[in-house]
């Protein structure tokens, strides 16, 4: 899953610094996409489309492992 989220993120902003990582809270896996200030309107997208984009792909690939996801964005402190 964090494959598939890298690969996503790091197409759709075309920067290598997005970052994705993995944490399980009370059975659910966590996913945060962080991301540079100068990128997340294009992670975001207009109306907040793209993210939901990303979180649909997240979620439909986590029915296929049967696992329960949150995705989560999360703005790079540099």
């Amino acid at each position: 899953m964090i494959d598939l989220l890298t690969h996503i993120t790091q197409g759709v902003t075309n920067n290598k610094d997005v970052q994705v990582s993995e944490d399980m809270v009370d059975g659910v896996h966590q996913y945060t996409i962080r991301a540079p200030k100068d990128v997340m309107g294009l992670l975001i997208g207009k109306e907040g489309r793209t993210i939901r984009a990303i979180r649909s792909l997240a979620r439909a690939r986590a029915i296929v492992e049967k696992i329960n996801i949150n995705v989560n964005l999360e703005e790079t402190t540099q």
